[in-house]
């Protein structure tokens, strides 16, 4: 590291909340321009179990409470099937603080694809994949993305890997609770 970009992280640090806004500024525009990622989480397990079965369970979105740690409470706003636009509302509990949390399907591809995207204090997209490995396991691949509602880079960054080992978690008792049934 240079002795100038030092001292400029060094007056960031000590500089308060015009630092840290400064910094804010600086990780959009990395991100805008692409020459830094945003700070999205990616998980995967395999379940030893079949596409459909896993599929069926997986993207049930009022059972999720049961393999989802944070999510405390869901329902569907929208009437009928859940299709692509339904809305629904969990109460999800992060960092010890409740929230509610307002998703629409995004993406609902049975049995492959479930995406949804994050409107509450919390804004972002979440995706589930699901493929099948040979024909009794499935791979999940999940991909979500969380802004916080404050200094958005900046949180999001700083929790990304908390939020990854708790999503991989879920993951993990998803894989648990299909295993068994």
């Amino acid at each position: 590291m240079s002795p100038d970009l030092s001292a400029v992280l060094l007056a960031l640090f000590f500089s308060g909340c015009s630092g840290a806004l400064f910094l804010e500024l600086l990780l959009q525009r990395a991100v805008r321009t692409d020459s830094l990622a945003p700070p999205r989480m990616h998980m995967e397990i395999v379940v030893d179990a079949p596409l459909q079965h896993v599929w069926d369970y997986a993207s049930n979105v009022e059972r999720q409470p049961e393999w989802m740690h944070e999510m405390k409470r869901v329902e569907m706003l929208t009437p009928g099937p859940i299709a692509i636009g339904s809305r629904g509302r969990a109460t999800v509990r992060i960092f010890g603080i409740s929230t509610t949390d307002d998703v629409v399907i995004t993406r609902l591809e049975p049995p492959h694809t479930f995406g949804i995207r994050h409107e509450g204090k919390f804004t972002g997209e979440g995706l589930l994949e699901f493929s099948a490995v040979g024909v009794q396991k499935t791979l999940i691949r999940w991909m979500e993305y969380l802004r916080p509602p404050l200094l958005p880079m900046i949180a999001g960054f700083l929790q990304r890997p908390i939020l990854h080992r708790i999503f991989q978690s879920d993951l993990r008792h998803l894989k648990k609770i299909l295993e068994v049934r």
